[in-house]
């Protein structure tokens, strides 16, 4: 019996920034040969005839992007709030990955925090929030990679292997020089153990030391700087009510100006698709 094939899930409301998300997980979709599952999220009161025109219409969306895009695809509407429903459905189909359309920190969001980080910390998959569209449908050339004195930052490496094995992404590693010494020698620790797995997954790599400072304001410096195709983060450990509302760095570079698109792992989160490559 042919083995189901994983899943690229993509939040879909019909709104220009999910399809930007589409093209993003078409473009990943055609290197992995992954199915996409496009996931509308309804109201759990919704009218019998209200519900099958949504239906109907994601329906000839799917048919329409099997088409143009020559690949497998599929559609799932779940009752519920997008805050819960959406990282409900990815843990428990074992989905490898979801690509997200946000429009940023706009109105409400300055001042309730942003919807992305609240629909993603949930989640045990990897979430690739976008603004725009690909630059191009083939390669994610320059991946962004902070790295701190948090444990945690490990578990990124997964992804950042898995982008170098599929997409050939130089990842470039950005070093925070934390002024307190035992934070220095923590980061050095989480430094040198990506430069060991990089180098056994033969991933291209280049280190850049950064200067005292907002490691959120000085990645997003730098990645617009580059042109960077992808900045890889860790969302912060039991994110509360006030990281959202004061401001997690992670929201800040979620909701960059320079619309880069932004991958997010949660701490202790799966992506059975790349465990194979983490030890050469």
């Amino acid at each position: 019996m042919e083995k189901e094939k994983e899943k690229i899930v993509v939040p879909w409301d019909f709104s220009p920034v999910a399809e930007n998300a589409l093209l993003h997980a078409v473009k990943i979709s055609r290197m992995v040969n992954n199915i996409v599952v496009l996931i509308h999220i309804i109201d759990r009161g919704i009218k019998t005839a209200e519900y099958r025109a949504k239906e109907e219409k994601l329906k000839l969306i799917c048919e329409e992007s099997e088409r143009r895009y020559d690949i497998g695809f599929e559609y799932v509407m779940v009752p519920g709030s997008i805050f819960n429903a959406i990282a409900e459905y990815v843990n428990d189909n074992e989905a490898s990955l979801v690509v997200m359309g946000t429009h940023g920190l706009k109105g409400m969001q300055k001042l309730t925090g942003s919807w992305a980080l609240k629909v993603l910390v949930r989640s045990k998959v990897p979430f690739i929030v976008v603004q725009d569209p690909p630059r191009n449908m083939e390669k994610y050339s320059d991946l962004v990679f902070p790295v701190d004195f948090r444990q945690e930052n490990k578990e990124k490496l997964r992804m950042a292997i898995f982008m170098g094995k599929y997409f050939e992404s130089k990842v470039h590693i950005l070093k925070a020089v934390p002024g307190d010494k035992s934070l220095l020698k923590k980061t050095n620790i989480n430094l040198n153990f990506a430069i060991k797995f990089l180098m056994q997954n033969n991933i291209e790599y280049q280190i850049h030391e950064l200067p005292k400072g907002s490691l959120a304001k000085q990645t997003i410096e730098f990645a617009n700087e580059l042109k960077a195709d992808l900045i890889l983060i860790m969302t912060t450990k039991n994110i509360t009510m006030a990281d959202y509302m004061l401001g997690a760095q992670e929201q800040y570079i979620i909701a960059n100006s320079s619309k880069i698109p932004v991958c997010c792992i949660n701490p202790r989160a799966s992506f059975a698709k790349v465990s194979q490559f983490m030890y050469g």
